[in-house]
């Protein structure tokens, strides 16, 4: 009940904070996307210079950049969502009428709505007569009561010493913005779809990107 409970409190404090301070959240979420970036660069960056220059190197890179490119994805699934930049083929319900484009929209918000749900855990399916079970929140449950450590990746030696830590970081640690990542996902999904309801939106997903492109280079391409 650990992860559930902390998923929720999470989306009330983004849902309140987004209303109170708007661009702050903006910028947090764009600042923590670029810090997830310029970290990988420079582990990898000083891992080619340690390895090819001083025949040397820090055994965990390898899976503490992998783990951070893993969290980048997660974490910008929702930023994607909520800032319309995902990519998508939206010449065909272009063509539909109005109200039919409408419908069509909010079916493919709805969709990522059950997309995200259904991977964070999709015991509820069974309500239904699905044999489903598992999701993020078991996944992440169980190696939470593990306790199990990651292949390369350790605490620092003074970390170890300070908090009494094992010496490997815990995959738990490493796999907490699965939950939070497809959460946040969902999260951003129902607020898209009640947009799309709301008219304050076309779709969940960019829209006429090539042409928009175009229309802002028609200049450029005539000279």
């Amino acid at each position: 009940m650990v992860m559930p409970l902390v998923i929720l409190v999470m989306l009330g404090l983004l849902f309140v904070a987004e209303r109170v301070r708007p661009a702050w959240v903006q910028r947090a979420e764009e600042n923590f996307l670029a810090l997830l970036l310029a970290t990988m660069t420079l582990v990898s960056f000083t891992q080619v210079i340690a390895r090819y220059g001083f025949n040397t190197g820090w055994g965990g890179a390898l899976e503490f950049t992998r783990i951070l490119f893993a969290w980048m994805i997660l974490f910008g699934m929702s930023y994607g969502i909520k800032n319309s930049s995902h990519l998508g083929v939206d010449a065909l319900i272009h063509l539909f009428p109005k109200s039919v484009f409408k419908t069509a929209a909010l079916f493919g918000a709805v969709c990522g709505i059950l997309y995200g749900v259904v991977l964070l855990s999709a015991d509820w399916l069974q309500f239904f007569g699905a044999n489903t079970k598992g999701g993020a929140l078991v996944y992440w449950t169980k190696f939470y009561n593990a306790g199990i450590g990651l292949d390369d990746l350790r605490y620092p030696v003074w970390f170890q010493e300070m908090f009494g830590q094992q010496e490997r970081v815990q995959r738990w640690v490493a796999y907490l913005m699965l939950p939070l990542g497809l959460a946040l996902f969902a999260y951003r999904c129902v607020q898209a779809t009640v947009q799309i309801w709301r008219g304050e939106r076309g779709m969940i997903v960019a829209s006429h990107e090539a042409e928009d492109l175009v229309a802002e280079n028609k200049i450029v391409m005539k000279d």
